[in-house]
């Protein structure tokens, strides 16, 4: 029986993969998708998020657009991975899929209560649409039957030395959903960065040769080219869809039960995520956080479900 989700995401090229290995998957219900202002902003991870499920043959998912910004910062965005329209490489086609009237708090509210049964939330970006829910709405958080964030490491960071970027734009906003007592996994760069993009894993997904694949492989061409610009990494790590892969295909990662705190201040380690693997703080596990990945499985999930979309 399939598990039905909403993707909460800030498109960008590895949330759109990530939406798409939601969609493509037997083992998931893809009910829908909502938007948040991070890699680029609202307007532009709004209409990408509609770009990425045109492309698949996906119109029976509704999105909506949520928070332009975090809780209380300032909106920090990530143009020199994803271009200025956070796709950059292809040309963009004109979604056909319409942008749902609701905010996406309303449309979560109502997917939530509506659902026969408790609901996922697999989380790709900053989570302030998820946080400005469970503080304006607490009454549905027994409906969610699990959050699964891309965010955080248990090692270092991708936009300061302790702090990885989804954290970072908004972690008043991780610590309000980490507190909720929800069942929360965190899928953080150490586990990320071993779905690299090599050039075999291309060819793979390249050769499905359905338009979504084609389409793929020129978000892949412009997203390895800037990891390597930035990062020196020519084979970028597909971040997003390991989150995806929590629920699809649960043996694929690793997870241990853990400790996990937000830091809120300070000027180099504002949003870092401290895992106490060790138990050095003697406080109550509250997460789960991904630590391993088989990758041959993990690229064969996402090949299959490019494979089942248009």
């Amino acid at each position: 029986m399939s598990i039905p989700v909403i993707v909460d995401c800030d498109p960008g090229h590895d949330d759109v993969f990530a939406l798409w290995f939601a969609a493509g998957h037997p083992s998931l219900e893809l009910i829908a998708v909502t938007t948040v202002g991070g890699n680029v902003p609202l307007a532009h991870t709004s209409r990408n998020a509609r770009i990425a499920l045109t492309v698949a043959g996906v119109h029976d998912v509704p999105v909506s657009a949520g928070a332009a910004g975090p809780l209380s910062r300032t909106l920090a965005t990530a143009e020199w991975i994803h271009g200025e329209n956070g796709l950059g490489g292809p040309v963009l086609p004109e979604p056909t899929v319409p942008l749902d009237p609701r905010s996406a708090t309303e449309l979560i509210a109502d997917k939530l209560r509506a659902a026969a049964e408790p609901v996922a939330i697999i989380a790709t970006g900053p989570v302030t649409n998820i946080a400005v829910l469970l503080r304006d709405r607490p009454e549905l958080a027994d409906r969610i039957r699990e959050i699964v964030w891309m965010g955080g490491s248990t090692e270092r960071g991708n936009v300061t030395p302790y702090a990885e970027f989804n954290a970072w734009v908004d972690p008043e906003a991780l610590a309000l959903v980490v507190a909720s007592g929800i069942r929360f996994t965190m899928v953080g760069l150490n586990v990320t960065h071993r779905a690299l993009v090599t050039s075999a894993v291309r060819a793979r997904l390249a050769a499905v040769g359905n338009r979504t694949a084609r389409f793929g492989d020129e978000l892949l061409e412009f997203f390895c080219r800037t990891n390597d610009e930035v990062f020196g990494m020519p084979d970028g790590p597909l971040h997003d869809p390991v989150a995806v892969a929590v629920l699809a295909d649960p043996a694929s990662v690793g997870l241990v039960h853990t400790r996990l705190d937000v830091e809120l201040a300070g000027a180099e380690t504002a949003g870092a995520t401290s895992v106490d693997l060790d138990g050095m703080l003697r406080r109550e596990p509250n997460a789960w956080v991904a630590t391993s990945l088989d990758v041959d499985g993990f690229w064969a999930g996402v090949e299959a479900s490019v494979a089942r979309l248009a």
